[in-house]
């Protein structure tokens, strides 16, 4: 069953670890995704995700523009972050894993998600909605993500793993046209 990304109700964020001591958190404001959601057999399922990378937003504007640059994403050059899933494991009580492939900057690696299924209900508009959560830790620097700068300390302004959280909440397609 196909089912549209609700854009209220979904977050795509990250979070890192700043001057070693701190965790600065973000988000991507847009987005879009072809979702094909089983709930009665959530392993036959299938994901695709795209992010427009120019619109992140972690609360400082200088921070923002700095990370859409070169020295980060390289946005202008590399606008995407793309994610496609190529096969799901049960876990067991609703979570599984996901696996697939996610570009960023252009380099393309093999990542698992860890999913938790929360179901399906009815909104009070009678449309069917449906609930998950993903997480994963990546390395950055894979991705080619490699600014830093050292510290006084020895440390590094910039931590290497990146925390990816995404809470999505979808409709179904039969019912969203008409929403």
């Amino acid at each position: 069953m196909s089912w549209l990304i609700d854009e209220v109700h979904t977050h795509v964020g990250f979070s890192v670890k700043h001057m070693m001591v701190t965790t600065v958190r973000g988000q991507f404001k847009q987005y879009r995704g072809a979702v094909q959601i089983d709930p009665v057999d959530f392993t036959r399922s299938t994901f695709e995700g795209e992010i427009d990378v120019a619109s992140i937003e972690t609360g400082n504007s200088q921070r923002d523009d700095h990370l859409r640059n070169n020295d980060f994403f390289d946005a202008p050059n590399h606008p995407k972050i793309t994610f496609k899933s190529s096969r799901i494991e049960p876990k067991g009580d609703g979570e599984f894993t996901v696996h697939g492939d996610i570009t960023i900057r252009g380099v393309t690696k093999p990542i698992a998600l860890e999913v938790e299924f929360h179901g399906t209900s009815k909104n009070p508009w009678g449309k069917t909605v449906a609930g998950l959560s993903a997480r994963t830790t990546i390395n950055r620097k894979d991705f080619g993500v490699s600014y830093n700068a050292l510290l006084e300390t020895g440390g590094v302004a910039v931590g290497e793993k990146v925390k990816i959280e995404v809470d999505v909440e979808a409709i179904a397609a039969d019912v969203a046209a008409t929403a």
